[in-house]
């Protein structure tokens, strides 16, 4: 594969390599967002900061960093073949692209004076000048660093076993089956996504916030890259059940509405991504008075996990082997591989590369049983629209008038029929097949039958959110309906995606790369209630770190997400 950074973006150089055949994954960095490739407007990011992952094919992907270049150069993750680099690198960076280089590996760069020429040929190029326009000299390079290289590394055998369907475990067996892996996916139920992933509904929107810490951040890039593969997929809606209709983050009172207010003012990003509506338009939406407006994601929406997942499992093909109805008990290190074994010892599945993926049920395999992970019970409420009003509805109704005066006196409370996403504490979804769905609750507890006590605080929530005398009355009327479900979370409530770390074999530790692994597993868990935008991020993070092709995210954030990060913490406490 080869791998090309270019700080000078050119639709026409894209092309050209593309044109040269074999697996290309070009990186691109620019402050602004440049404009759209050829072919590509459909998948092209908006114009927010950080790294967008494009998936043009299975043979080309295509990263653009959008930033300003010191900041970005050293988050990447790479070994590059060829440099593209405008006027704005300056002599501090050699290093870095040092750092980058592969032996052998070719630099053209246009430099302002000879100080980027001595500061390459300091760093391990061999560089020559070749003319240039006007004052700027162009600079072409060869890296021919007497330096020790990293040692190349070995290409990893494509067998794995997947363990878990819901969104986690169905969205590797996606992207890995998409890179050519033969996959076993192994489930206990006997349909996929039948756990924290079988809820009627999931919502999908991003994170804000005014310092763009790195929930935000990783948010945002989760956010879009699920939008774009979702496109791929043939779209929300379409190829799976859902609907794009926007989100409506509604502000709790009048000093969040200023918060909320301050942070779209600080990062000013597209209306696509996320703006304002003011109490008078979030009113109109919701068809009922509310008092401080929120935010509006215009492309968020909601999506039933159960549906997607059949999705992309459909797309893996033959390269996918389903063992459901099978619940994996242990796993085992033999001769190279993971046996996964189930009741009594039965043999499952075995392959080199093993990924736990089973949310909640994970802590029960012996090898993540430490993980610092816990399980929310979430009670989702479901609403039943009459059969009428399930005809009826239309976007942008809010709640059905009854007919008539005598028709008012008798008929029952209706839920709220939207044509957005509305949250606050809690969310309510448009209806789908006649159901509104409204929750979900947060409890420490394991029980996982209907309670009242969950469906009061779902429908009072609702009721603060959609003022109105029927959705109060609901909360008295509303028959007991919906659905449990756990939902995995880690501490810092970020997911763990990545290598298992060796707990028992861990001595002193003062970096992630000191913490040990067990080689061949990996992990996709603790997505709590956000497994929608994850899940496609985690398992393109994953497949970049099994086949060493460069990561889909910055290094920071990338560090975020290790699995190794709680064993440090712990180490870093008691040393």
């Amino acid at each position: 594969m080869r791998v090309v950074l270019d700080t000078d973006w050119s639709g026409e150089r894209f092309a050209a390599a593309r044109a040269q055949g074999g697996r290309l994954h070009y990186i691109a960095v620019a402050p602004v967002l440049p404009p759209p490739a050829d072919g590509l407007r459909a998948l092209w990011p908006l114009n927010v900061p950080g790294f967008h992952r494009v998936i043009v094919d299975d043979g080309v992907t295509l990263d653009l960093l959008v930033g300003a270049l010191d900041a970005m150069l050293p988050q990447i993750s790479a070994r590059v073949h060829a440099f593209h680099l405008d006027a704005s690198v300056t002599p501090p960076m050699a290093r870095t692209l040092a750092k980058l280089a592969v032996q052998g590996a070719l630099l053209h760069a246009r430099a302002p004076d000879e100080a980027l020429v001595w500061a390459l040929t300091a760093a391990g190029f061999a560089c020559r000048i070749a003319g240039g326009a006007g004052d700027v000299p162009d600079i072409d390079a060869v890296y021919r660093s007497r330096r020790p290289q990293p040692a190349d590394v070995a290409q990893p055998v494509r067998r794995a076993v997947v363990i878990g369907a819901g969104l986690a475990g169905a969205s590797a067996a996606h992207r890995l089956c998409a890179r050519g892996w033969q996959v076993t996916l192994v489930e206990r139920h006997a349909q996929p996504a039948q756990e924290a992933s079988g809820n009627l509904a999931g919502i999908f929107m991003p994170l804000l916030s005014k310092d763009d810490n790195i929930p935000t951040r990783l948010s945002r890039a989760a956010y879009l890259f699920a939008l774009r593969e979702w496109r791929r997929l043939g779209g929300v809606g379409r190829a799976f059940e859902g609907a794009d209709c926007g989100v409506l983050q509604l502000a709790r009172d009048e000093r969040h509405a200023i918060v909320q207010q301050e942070a779209l003012a600080t990062w000013n990003y597209p209306q696509e991504y996320a703006r304002w509506a003011d109490a008078q338009e979030a009113s109109a939406l919701i068809g009922a008075a509310t008092p401080h407006g929120g935010w509006l994601f215009e492309q968020g929406g909601w999506a039933r996990p159960s549906s997607l997942c059949e999705a992309m499992l459909n797309a893996c093909g033959d390269r996918l082997q389903r063992v459901f109805s099978t619940a994996a008990l242990s796993l085992q290190r033999v001769d190279g591989e993971w046996q996964v074994r189930g009741v009594d010892g039965t043999l499952i599945a075995q392959a080199p590369t093993a990924i736990l993926a089973s949310g909640a049920q994970a802590g029960q395999i012996e090898q993540a049983a430490e993980l610092p992970l816990f399980k929310l019970r979430g009670q989702v409420t479901h609403l039943a629209l009459a059969p009428s009003a399930a005809m009826d509805a239309q976007p942008g109704a809010a709640l059905r008038p009854a007919t008539s005066p005598a028709d008012a006196m008798t008929a029952a409370p209706r839920p709220p029929v939207l044509p957005l996403v509305v949250c606050r504490e809690a969310y309510v979804t448009p209806p789908s097949n006649g159901i509104v769905c409204a929750g979900a609750t947060y409890d420490n507890d394991d029980d996982p039958a209907l309670r009242a006590s969950s469906q009061l605080e779902n429908l009072t929530r609702l009721a603060e959110i959609i003022p109105g005398a029927d959705v109060a009355a609901l909360a008295q009327t509303a028959p007991l309906a919906g659905r449990v479900g756990f939902r995995c979370a880690a501490p810092d409530r970020l997911p763990l995606a990545g290598a298992l770390p060796d707990y028992p074999n861990a001595g002193r530790l003062e970096f992630l790369s000191d913490v040990p692994r067990h080689e061949g597993l990996h992990c996709l868990l603790g997505y709590a209630s956000r497994g929608l935008i994850w899940a496609p991020l985690m398992a393109e993070l994953l497949v970049s770190q099994l086949e060493h092709t460069p990561p889909p995210l910055e290094t920071q954030l990338i560090d975020a997400l290790d699995p190794g990060r709680f064993l440090l913490k712990q180490r870093r406490r008691s040393q």
